[in-house]
């Protein structure tokens, strides 16, 4: 199934109560539901990561990654909260406020994004997907 049509189906599913294990501080509790999720195996490493994406009952994004190479288990977890420009991000231990635009300039570049595809273009689509996950 593409990420539009499991997108799709887990925006109609029911809120319900969840907590994202987290080794770098505090569990991170709310009430929301699954929007995304992805795994990969990285066979130089020998790591299997997971990767979920969630919606709060507040709008906010919630975020899930677990990394194993089989003997050893990481678990992260960060909520998101947008307000206009800024993003809060809190992973059970600290907040930290970055301006938006910053945040989406980073993310293009870990994505190995470079100049074929205009920054406006990049930002409009990442808005777009942002805009959709949180109607």
């Amino acid at each position: 199934m593409g990420m539009n049509q499991e997108s799709e189906k887990n925006m109609s599913s029911p809120m319900e109560q969840i907590t994202l294990e987290n080794e770098t501080g505090a569990n991170i509790a709310f009430l929301g539901r699954l929007y995304a999720e992805h795994s990969f195996y990285d066979e130089e490493t020998r790591v299997l990561t997971q990767q979920k994406l969630y919606i709060t009952e507040q709008g906010d994004q919630a975020y899930s990654v677990v990394s194993s190479d089989g003997r050893m288990k990481e678990k992260r977890a960060y909520l998101i909260k947008r307000s206009g420009n800024l993003c809060k991000i809190y992973n059970g231990l600290f907040d930290v406020t970055v301006n938006a635009r910053d945040l989406l300039a980073v993310v293009k570049g870990l994505c190995g994004l470079t100049d074929t595809l205009s920054s406006e273009d990049f930002f409009s689509r990442v808005q777009d997907k942002d805009r959709a996950a949180n109607s």
